[in-house]
């Protein structure tokens, strides 16, 4: 090799040489943010070349625990060391227990595992088609701006039209309305209606949650029509708000509500990281997807399950529902401040526990500049100034981090992002 080849090689760095790597060899399904990441630990995590960065994006609602959390690697290495896998045609303590705590979590009922928050709606919408399959109801009726995955299903049942684009004919069945609008579901029933599914607090669709009045006429009117009321609390579930799922939140002041979903749909935080997506099914629904109506290969392993059962032990045993609440507090008091003092930068705060949304104003000219969505423009501004948070929508930034997130680690990324404002206007 030649000095010339040899001092060419040296001058591409590890990250641009890994950059490189997903360019030639993986599929481009992802907009990628010039992040190559190495390590972390807790809410903080390390490119490849040594820089550190305050996670507040805790992989879209993931890192339930953070990064590289030590009684998570034990159980998995410890699990690891007995019993990985042996298909769901036998049985396992792990998904027995793990079934059983989620079950105490939220209502009488059973539990399907599998892989994804896609795949935990996908069993939603056969079992609503199986529950109104003798009547010949299929219907389901969904949201605008919702987000229910990427399989054909989930993203015919999205209320989002760029994730159809590319990809029709659409399958059909789904009916589209105003979100925190329960006339406009009213209207939508027809006699081929057998279910709605809605997000507790749309994620993907801005931050924008469920009003108590609106889940509360959902569930009445689910009721008198015959339908099922399934949720989707992917994102916005496992304890991010406070509370397990965001609905048990939203209606926390609402008194003796009794209100319970026919089925919810759950994965991302439930894992921690590790694959994981589960759907819980009511007590008088629990029974209908019987044997060889549906199924997964790697739903519900005995290292899968272990995890997941672990997180929701040091949930319960460090307090961290009520700790995502106090810090999201915290953070929205700040953000309120940064809002006071910058009202030319920042719309709208939005949020709840550990699920905040701040929507910047659209004509901020520093953003505008570089020819990009202005949550895309923000987000790596604050790529650069050592925040890492993840865009929602055209203006919206949203903050998902770990549930045990310290104070240290959210005034640290609060200070980031104030300064980043700053220099928007320097």
């Amino acid at each position: 090799m030649s000095t010339v080849e040899t001092t060419a090689k040296r001058a591409v760095s590890k990250s641009e040489a890994i950059q490189s790597m997903y360019e030639s060899f993986v599929v481009p399904t992802y907009g990628r943010f010039p992040l190559t990441l190495e390590r972390g630990e807790g809410s903080r995590v390390w490119d490849v070349d040594g820089r550190r960065y305050v996670d507040f994006g805790g992989g879209i609602a993931v890192t339930s625990l953070g990064h590289a959390h030590p009684e998570l690697a034990e159980t998995i290495s410890n699990q690891a060391k007995e019993l990985w896998h042996v298909s769901n045609l036998y049985y396992t303590e792990p998904q027995g227990e793990l079934a059983r705590k989620l079950v105490e979590l939220i209502a009488p009922g059973k539990v399907f595992f599998c892989n994804s928050g896609a795949e935990a709606n996908e069993a939603l919408i056969k079992l609503a088609r199986k529950v109104g399959q003798e009547e010949g109801r299929f219907e389901i009726i969904t949201t605008t701006n919702s987000f229910h995955g990427r399989t054909m299903a989930g993203i015919a049942a999205t209320g989002q039209d760029k994730v159809k684009a590319g990809f029709a004919p659409m399958l059909t069945g789904f009916h589209h309305v105003p979100y925190n609008d329960l006339d406009a579901v009213a209207k939508a029933i027809t006699p081929a209606t057998i279910a709605v599914l809605v997000e507790g607090i749309q994620g993907e669709g801005g931050i924008h949650a469920a009003r108590p009045e609106y889940l509360l006429g959902l569930r009445k009117l689910c009721d008198e029509k015959g339908l099922l009321l399934m949720m989707d609390g992917v994102q916005c579930g496992f304890f991010r708000t406070g509370a397990f799922q965001s609905y048990q939140s939203i209606l926390a002041d609402a008194g003796d509500h009794g209100f319970v979903p026919d089925g919810i749909s759950m994965a991302k935080s439930l894992g921690g990281g590790f694959p994981i997506g589960a759907t819980w099914i009511r007590d008088k629904w629990s029974n209908v997807l019987g044997p060889g109506t549906h199924g997964t290969t790697f739903g519900g392993t005995p290292l899968a399950c272990s995890v997941a059962g672990k997180i929701i032990e040091i949930v319960e045993r460090d307090g961290l529902a009520a700790h995502a609440r106090s810090m999201g507090d915290h953070l929205m008091s700040r953000l309120g401040q940064m809002k006071e003092a910058h009202p030319d930068l920042i719309d709208s705060i939005r949020g709840m526990g550990l699920m905040i949304g701040i929507q910047l104003k659209d004509d901020i000219l520093p953003l505008k500049e570089t020819g990009r969505p202005t949550s895309i423009a923000m987000v790596l501004r604050l790529h650069e100034a050592g925040l890492i948070t993840i865009p929602s929508g055209a203006a919206t930034v949203r903050f998902l981090p770990a549930l045990n997130l310290s104070q240290e680690e959210a005034d640290e990324g609060l200070s980031i992002f104030e300064n980043t404002l700053k220099q928007l206007k320097s």
